[in-house]
């Protein structure tokens, strides 16, 4: 909406006022270019205010220079809200407080960035929640809830936000602050009595719904009552309901409004919320497999009349999503067959006894009328499970290979119950027309369908088909009185259907209301009014040849890394605080910055990749800056649902980015940390000598670029390969021959942990063996150098492959090393042997897993290990909780009978690898690491054992906690009965 130019020179001027921070380079413009949705516009500047003056300050701006504000949380718009080319305000990091709570009245008030479960964390102690659950709830911010209405699995019980606002601080658009609330008709009278902008607000609502002819054409076109998810347009029809307009009791309160308003009417600072009671605590869920959609559709309406507490849908697309989700695939134990249709129905009571009699009573009922053909029930113990299976429907669904994808379309439509499965059924004669098969996944007991289509947004056949299907769902929900959107919100995506589905007359209202509280149209402009076709600021240029980019890993399944990179759907699970556990994304955990997510991540790749000024498209530094403070943790490879594998793309992009510019000395030196090694094990003492001696250190470390806090590892007085050919005698292995992978790290800096290693394998009855094989490459990976551990991959594969088998498994003691079997090798391998590392990674084991599988097959027991007590606290390595299961390393550790193992539950540790070795990182190494990690540790009394299997994680807790972390093979040598 910019109708006057704006120079770097007034924008500098706004910067340069400001409390917080202004942003109008390419790189943070780029960043937040694109929304979750499938739009994408480039902002003039990207704002993020430290308090309201800084707000009112940007307001003035708008409003004097012509331009606009787009208000911006995280986690709840999926239909382009959060893009324009105006200013973007991004509220997360600073407007992240609670500033008031009264636990007897049941209310708290909060800033709009506070994430929902975080408030909950906070209101947990007093037995109080804030209801709405939304499938992003570990990373959705109230403001954004309240900007979308959102409702979430629980709003058949709850409602939605609308219905728990109570009070907003706001500031309106000539910069004043207005505080809403419910009032009677005398404050109401009273306020209409103002000249200020707040006052004329009034006067004007007043105008508009004490007219009968307004208030006629909303009850005629407004969606049905039954309908408790309506979003469309201004919700005009709750503020009619009022003592006010009608015969209601119920006092007037313009939040009511602004809930669903998407930042178009006001900018709000504190948001006042009613809350309720903790849920019951004894759950189930039935899981209720159909045969087809629309049996499941009358299934719901079944489940319905049992009053459940959820009553969730996902169709068959994406519990095949499920099976190819790193994270997702260990959550579908429970599912029986290949159902169309998953309806999963939950009850929650105060006794495990009363919630299966609801279970049970709802299965009689389905088989009596015969629906479904199987009904497990999920215990409380592992419902949780469920529900993150339902939670990562839309992230699965970008997961999707290849162009076509299940494009936000009819996404978010809602109608009555009765008409559910009518409609479905017409929706899927929409579809066909278009040659297209639907995907859903919905709020089903809410009359909520999210449907998607898959279609290709490059081809502008598609984007018509796109138009289209869109157009024609309009009309559907019209037909049947529905809402055109259930708690996404209207956006780029629904806006210029709301006509259709309201009538002309209340748009028209709408775009009245619009002009009197924002006359200079500076609040995000072009949503719920004037929206552009919804066909037009799309990602991608239509029918674009395919831009090819070489690279030197293999990307060819994917379809190339641009396409990596565009599975980010923005749905933000990369922006989940450590509160939430899990991995992803530690730099982002540690500094609240956009800039420092995964998302953030992708849509610069994606933005930089496409451009074609030049030969070499990672010769950016914009590239450069944002992957900076990747860890390369691999977080985002199993909990991000699209499984965006940033950790392989900052490998390729720093490999490409130093073929142009040259590979810096301390990248080689760290990448040859075993040659140098091998070259210190001439000499051990001598090197460690000289690496404990202060000056030397010292001198090293400011050569290097190493932080001068660090401590540098030391060299062990001989290699695990020189123990093992003096020392290893062959006993009895009646479990069998093993192959250790002698990793790098173990070889020289962790030897005795491979002794130990050795000693307890054999004490377990096997038979060790170690092949002549080179290091992983791991550090030259981390560190860009591509061809190195290409060359170093393709060697081991070629050495490794005829000793590997099912019967001769590879171990690995090092996680970040062995599981680059498992990972990289088969991007870096050759063509020639793509066969034989897929051999290998079939066979391919950390110790612990191995020890975990062994006992299940009965070979060793707890029998094998002495019964003293102890006491263990585990902190995972990331690419082990990535790339693997963490449970294995506490079922290993748990074989002892005695041994009580609790988890620690940090992501993680900072270090990774040298990230955390570097000056420039050591400072969120160390924030990374207190989020979590230090504190818990610093917490455990001296009884109390660590376990860390990572090198890095152990180098990072001494150092920071002073305190000696364990391998978990030393700690289970200990307890072996040596004699067995």
């Amino acid at each position: 909406m910019i109708k006057l130019p704006i120079g770097e020179s007034l924008l500098k001027q706004l910067e340069e006022s400001m409390e917080g921070e202004l942003y109008y380079n390419e790189l943070m413009k780029s960043i937040y270019a694109t929304d979750a949705s499938v739009y994408r516009e480039m902002p003039l500047a990207v704002a993020v205010p430290k308090n309201s003056e800084d707000l009112k300050k940007l307001i003035e701006f708008s409003r004097e220079n012509h331009t606009s504000l787009i208000p911006r949380a995280a986690g709840t718009s999926l239909a382009g809200q959060t893009v324009g080319r105006g200013i973007v305000v991004d509220i997360s990091k600073h407007f992240n407080k609670i500033l008031d709570f009264n636990p007897e009245e049941r209310w708290v008030v909060v800033q709009p960035g506070v994430i929902r479960d975080e408030l909950n964390q906070f209101l947990k102690p007093h037995g109080l929640f804030f209801s709405p659950i939304t499938s992003t709830a570990n990373r959705a911010m109230i403001g954004g809830m309240v900007g979308n209405n959102s409702s979430g699995a629980t709003s058949i019980v709850y409602g939605s936000t609308r219905d728990h606002v109570v009070e907003m601080k706001t500031l309106l658009s000539d910069g004043s602050e207005a505080t809403f609330k419910a009032i009677n008709q005398e404050e109401f009278e009273e306020k209409s009595k103002s000249s200020t902008l707040e006052g004329i607000i009034y006067q004007e609502i007043h105008r508009e719904l004490a007219n009968p002819v307004n208030q006629q054409n909303i009850r005629d076109h407004f969606p049905k009552k039954s309908i408790h998810r309506r979003n469309t347009g201004y919700a005009v029809d709750y503020l009619m309901e009022t003592e006010i307009f009608s015969d209601n009791s119920q006092k007037f309160n313009f939040c009511k409004l602004l809930s669903g308003s998407e930042g178009t009417l006001a900018f709000s600072t504190e948001i006042k919320l009613q809350l309720d009671p903790v849920q019951k605590p004894v759950d189930i869920i039935v899981a209720i497999h159909c045969a087809d959609i629309t049996e499941s559709l009358y299934a719901t309406q079944v489940a319905m009349k049992h009053s459940p507490d959820q009553c969730e849908l996902i169709d068959k697309h994406i519990l095949d999503c499920t099976r190819e989700n790193i994270k997702q695939r260990q959550n579908r134990w429970f599912i029986e067959g290949d159902p169309e249709g998953l309806l999963m129905v939950e009850f929650r009571d105060d006794s495990i006894d009363l919630v299966t009699k609801k279970g049970l009573s709802l299965i009689a009922d389905l088989k009596k009328q015969k629906m479904g053909y199987a009904y497990p029930i999920i215990g409380p113990e592992k419902t949780a499970q469920v529900r993150e299976l339902r939670k990562a429907g839309l992230g699965l669904l970008a997961n999707i290979s290849g162009d076509r994808k299940a494009v936000a379309c009819i996404e978010d439509t809602a109608v009555a119950l009765e008409d559910l499965p009518n409609y479905i059924n017409e929706v899927g004669e929409i579809f066909k027309q278009h040659g297209q098969k639907q995907v859903v996944y919905a709020h089903a007991g809410a009359g909520e369908l999210h449907l998607r289509p898959l279609l290709n947004l490059k081809s502008s056949e598609d984007v018509d088909r796109f138009y289209k299907i869109s157009a024609a769902s309009a009309n559907l929900v019209k037909k049947y009185r529905g809402s055109l959107s259930g708690e996404h919100g209207d956006g780029r995506l629904r806006g210029q259907f709301i006509p259709v589905v309201v009538g002309q007359s209340n748009y028209e209202l709408f775009k009245r209301i619009k002009k009197t509280w924002d006359p200079h149209n500076i609040f995000n402009p072009g949503k719920i009014v004037d929206t552009l076709p919804m066909n037009s600021f799309l990602r991608h240029e239509v029918d674009k040849p395919a831009k090819r980019i070489e690279t030197l890993l293999n990307y060819s399944n994917e379809g190339g890394i641009l396409n990596i990179a565009e599975k980010c759907n923005g749905s933000g699970d990369c922006r989940k605080l450590s509160i939430s556990g899990g991995t992803m994304c530690p730099s982002y955990q540690a500094s609240r910055n956009e800039k420092d997510s995964t998302r953030a991540r992708a849509n610069i790749l994606r933005e930089f990749l496409n451009k074609e000024n030049k030969s070499n498209p990672f010769d950016h530094e914009e590239i450069k800056e944002v992957l900076d403070l990747c860890l390369s943790c691999k977080g985002c490879t199993s909990e991000c649902p699209s499984n965006v594998d940033m950790a392989s793309m900052k490998a390729e992009f720093l490999h490409q980015y130093y073929e142009a510019n040259g590979t810096p000395f301390r990248a080689r030196v760290f990448a040859h940390i075993n040659d140098l090694n091998e070259l210190g094990g001439l000499f051990p003492s001598l090197y460690n000598y000289l690496m404990s001696n202060t000056a030397i250190a010292s001198f090293t470390k400011k050569a290097l670029g190493v932080a001068s806090q660090r401590s540098l590892p030391a060299i062990h007085a001989f290699s695990l390969r020189r123990w093992f050919k003096r020392n290893y005698v062959k006993q009895d292995a009646k479990n069998g021959r093993v192959i250790l992978f002698c990793d790098e790290f173990t070889n020289w800096n962790d030897t005795e942990i491979g002794v130990k290693t050795i000693q307890l394998l054999q004490a377990l009855h096997y038979d060790v063996q170690l092949v002549s094989h080179t290091e992983s490459g791991r550090a030259a990976i981390s560190k860009g150098l591509l061809r190195r551990a290409k060359k170093l991959a393709n060697r081991n594969i070629r050495l490794l492959a005829d000793h590997v088998s099912e019967e001769t498994p590879l171990l690995g003691i090092e996680p970040s090393a062995i599981l680059s079997f498992r990972d990289e090798y088969l991007r870096l391998a050759d063509k020639s042997l793509l066969d034989a590392a897929r051999k290998i990674r079939k066979s391919t084991f950390m110790i612990e897993e191995f020890l975990s599988t062994e006992l299940k097959r009965g070979k060793i027991s707890s029998k094998n290990f002495s019964k003293e007590h102890r006491k263990i606290s585990l902190h995972g390595h990331c690419h082990q909780k990535s790339l693997g299961d963490i449970k294995d390393t506490v079922d290993a550790l748990s074989i002892p009978e005695n041994f009580e193992v609790s988890l620690i539950p940090s992501g993680c540790c900072g270090m990774a690898g040298s990230f955390g070795y570097e000056k420039e990182h050591f400072e969120i190494s160390q924030q990374i690491g207190n989020l979590v990690l230090f504190p818990a540790i610093k917490k455990l009394d001296d009884h109390q054992c660590v376990v860390a299997p990572g090198t890095s994680c152990r180098h990072q807790i001494k150092d920071a906690t002073n305190k000696r972390a364990y391998h978990s093979v030393e700690v289970l040598w200990s307890a072996v009965r040596k004699s067995d």
